[in-house]
């Protein structure tokens, strides 16, 4: 008999979400996280603390034209990346499932919109999102969110009369952040820490959403549990365990009747690819030779202004007040890329997204005197911009190995040429954005990345993808991948909670077929 009926890789939004759906339908889940235990209590409002809540595991080499910062990108420990996130939860809009077919970006999704839409209305409800709905007009069909918006601050409504003044909308964030007291949590104190973790339960984490849950239903989680490879049977058609390393250093095998990979999207491919074996000499899973490929990451670039009027930036929320979609896919006046503007972040003094590093260029006397002004007057805003990534975007296994013999990855990565002039765009309109806001100075940091998508992509050929619509390999059939890995397209919108709503669907659905799945039933 099996150790575990399901063994789920990492402990993040969507591994989280699957351990306590499964386990509360009276299977034996066990997690294996490669990084520390957490908890509310060990939550600091620091920015030095923050950093502890990054990647922390394996080194990974970034390489590419546009490189993506993969510390700050993902997570170490209970709660993986969902632990420091913004919780900007957006859906992805219905022409997203099928960006390939109109407008020859990345590939279209074996599903469509109205197939999750059942999954993020009900999750929305389970979790809490603050908004509205009525003024957020781009926003696809759903239920009305079960709370009001969180409040908008002088920041907000000082760059709001900008995108008014050229006869563009604006509408209250949709975030997963209480405005009102939900289930027992409490509302927002607006105090900005988001990045550096929410001890007070305001934020929908893994943390204050699932571990009673997780506790009740029976699930175990393995801490500083390093998984090396996925094992199959002798035909290769079924996973058969997990071998990892613990926390002492000894490798150890864990037998389960499903696997489930719910890594982020550089450490899933890395895996895969390491479990190669005579059945699947070029990794598990990658018949199609997709594994690792189609890796993608939104663009980004910051717009800044300096206002004679206080904006009170310290206050709010690290992911914004306010969206803009009037830009999005193939509106009039578009881009060529989707594109969101997140309007009003809060603000600290220094580290990434502080009041310093806004002017990286400024040094001694300037940079001291800059402070002055933009701790009182700095309004900022984001474009988020769609790319469909470059062909030669993919995750490989390196050369070099870590502490525990198994080689690490390198992420290639490049914004395709669309999506470059997207943020081109992005840059100058937002300017008159900004300058129709009464900004007295305005000016914008480098284009960058946000996020991690693809590398391992659903889609209905296996030939070309490595999963189906549910995140089920091709190739073996008790094993899963959730999170954005899958993702065929990202749009222009955060991850999360698309990525939650597939993990849920996916969750229900190996529920429902337990049998076609599992050698021995609970």
């Amino acid at each position: 008999m099996a150790e575990a009926d399901v063994a789920i890789i990492g402990s993040g939004a969507t591994g989280a979400l699957m351990a306590a759906r499964l386990g509360a339908a009276g299977h034996r889940v066990i997690i294996l996280e490669s990084g520390p235990s957490r908890s509310l209590d060990h939550m600091y409002s620091s920015t030095i603390w923050s950093r502890r809540l990054k990647w922390g595991g394996s080194p990974v080499e970034s390489a590419g034209a546009n490189r993506i910062a993969i510390p700050f990108e993902s997570g170490w420990g209970t709660g993986g990346a969902a632990l420091h996130h913004y919780a900007c939860w957006f859906r992805l809009h219905e022409e997203d499932f099928h960006r390939h077919s109109a407008a020859r970006i990345a590939a279209d999704w074996p599903i469509s919109y109205a197939d999750l839409r059942p999954w993020y209305d009900a999750l929305q409800d389970e979790v809490g999102i603050s908004g509205d709905h009525e003024r957020e007009r781009w926003r696809p069909p759903g239920n009305p969110y079960p709370m009001p918006a969180l409040p908008i601050f002088p920041q907000g409504d000082i760059i709001a009369r900008g995108f008014e003044a050229l006869d563009m909308h604006v509408a209250p964030l949709p975030m997963a952040i209480n405005s009102v007291e939900y289930r027992g949590r409490p509302a927002c104190i607006q105090d900005g820490w988001c990045d550096a973790g929410c001890p007070t339960g305001a934020l929908a984490n893994p943390i204050v959403l699932y571990e009673r849950a997780l506790k009740e239903a029976g699930v175990e989680t393995r801490h500083h549990a390093t998984v090396s490879r996925i094992l199959t049977d002798a035909s290769g058609k079924r996973a058969s365990g997990v071998e990892y390393f613990d926390e002492a250093g000894a490798l150890r095998v864990l037998s389960t009747n499903v696997v489930v990979v719910a890594a982020f999207s550089v450490e899933s491919p890395r895996l895969l690819l390491n479990s190669a074996s005579a059945k699947h000499p070029a990794g598990l899973a990658n018949s199609s030779g997709q594994v690792g490929r189609n890796f993608m990451a939104h663009g980004a670039v910051n717009l800044y202004a300096l206002f004679d009027e206080p904006t009170y930036n310290y206050l709010g929320r690290t992911g914004g007040q306010l969206v803009n979609q009037d830009r999005y896919a193939d509106a009039p006046g578009g881009y060529g890329s989707a594109c969101t503007w997140r309007i009003g972040p809060a603000f600290k003094l220094g580290d990434l997204g502080g009041l310093a590093a806004s002017r990286g260029d400024l040094y001694g006397e300037p940079l001291t005197i800059f402070m002055k002004d933009a701790a009182t007057n700095l309004g900022s805003m984001t474009a988020l911009v769609e790319s469909g990534g470059t062909a030669g975007n993919h995750i490989e296994l390196s050369s070099v190995k870590d502490r525990h013999g198994i080689p690490t990855a390198r992420a290639h990565h490049a914004l395709d040429d669309r999506s470059l002039s997207a943020l081109a765009r992005a840059a100058d309109e937002g300017s008159h954005v900004l300058k129709a806001a009464k900004a007295r100075e305005i000016w914008h940091a480098p284009f960058r990345t946000e996020h991690m998508m693809g590398s391992l992509r659903m889609g209905a050929d296996p030939a070309r993808s490595v999963a189906n619509g549910f995140g089920q390999s091709h190739d073996v059939d008790n094993l899963f991948i959730a999170g954005p890995a899958l993702f065929p397209s990202i749009g222009a919108v955060n991850p999360t909670f698309t990525a939650v709503a597939l993990a849920a669907r996916t969750a229900d659905y190996i529920g429902r077929e337990w049998r076609a799945f599992a050698s021995a039933t609970v």
